[in-house]
C-alpha cells in the first residue's frame, strides 16, 4: 500500500482534486477544521471510502461521522493488522461495484475479428462503410473525430467521395442504433470539426 499523509486538512482536500486515491483514513483531531466537518466536504467531491481512526471515542462522534458519509470508524488504539484488514474489505467491496458500474456502461462493443458491433449486446446490421466509421467513433470514444479523418481513414469509402457522404453515413448509422434505443443520441455533431460517440447518457 502507498500513503501519502496531509497534516492539515486544507492540504489533505487540495490533494484530493490532484491525485486519485482508493481510500481516506481521517482523524478527527485535525489543525484549523475538526475532521467530522471535514467529511462532508469530501464528499462534495468524491465518493471515496473513508475511515475514521481517532482517539475520540465518543458514542456521538461515531454516529456523527457515519451520518455524515464515513465507512468504518476505529477507536484508537487498535492493532495496525485490523485497519489492514478493514482497508482490504471496503477495496474489495467498492472495486467489485465499480466494475459492475465500468461493465453496464459498456453500451458498444466492437469484434475486430467478426468484423462486427453490438449496441446494448445486440448486433448492429452494418454496411462495411458503417462499420468503418462506428469503429473509429468507437476507438475515440468521447472524443471527436472529424470527418476528414472518418472519410481518409475508412477502408471501405472511396478517397474521391464528397465530406457529405459522411453525414448520410452517420445518419444511417443512428437509425441503426435507435432502433435499439430511440431515447437518446449516441453519436453527435461536433460543430466545424466532425462527430463524437458518446455513452454518457
Amino acid at each position: 500500500m502507498e500513503v501519502i499523509g496531509a497534516e492539515d486538512p486544507y492540504i489533505g482536500l487540495s490533494l484530493l482534486t490532484q491525485h486519485k486515491f482508493d481510500l481516506i483514513i481521517l482523524d478527527l483531531t485535525l489543525p484549523g477544521m475538526d475532521g467530522l466537518e471535514v467529511i462532508p466536504k469530501i464528499r462534495e467531491v468524491s465518493n471515496i471510502p473513508i475511515i475514521i481512526s481517532s482517539a475520540r471515542d465518543d458514542i456521538t462522534d461515531k454516529v456523527i461521522g457515519m451520518e455524515r458519509g464515513a465507512d468504518d470508524y476505529m477507536p484508537k488504539p487498535y492493532d495496525p493488522r485490523e485497519l489492514v484488514t478493514r482497508i482490504k474489505t471496503i477495496l474489495r467491496r467498492t472495486h467489485s461495484i465499480e466494475e459492475k458500474v465500468e461493465k453496464k456502461v459498456e453500451l458498444f462493443i466492437r469484434d475486430t475479428k467478426a468484423h462486427s458491433i453490438s449496441f446494448k449486446g445486440e448486433f448492429l446490421d452494418l454496411t462495411a462503410a458503417e462499420y468503418d466509421i462506428l469503429g473509429m467513433l468507437i476507438q475515440h470514444k468521447n472524443g471527436s473525430v472529424s470527418r476528414e479523418q472518418l472519410l481518409y481513414e475508412s477502408e471501405h469509402i472511396d478517397d474521391d467521395s464528397s465530406i457529405k457522404n459522411i453525414d448520410v453515413i452517420i445518419s444511417r448509422v443512428r437509425q441503426k442504433i435507435a432502433k435499439i434505443d430511440p431515447d437518446h443520441v449516441y453519436i453527435k455533431p461536433i460543430r466545424g470539426v466532425g462527430y463524437l460517440l458518446t455513452d454518457r447518457v
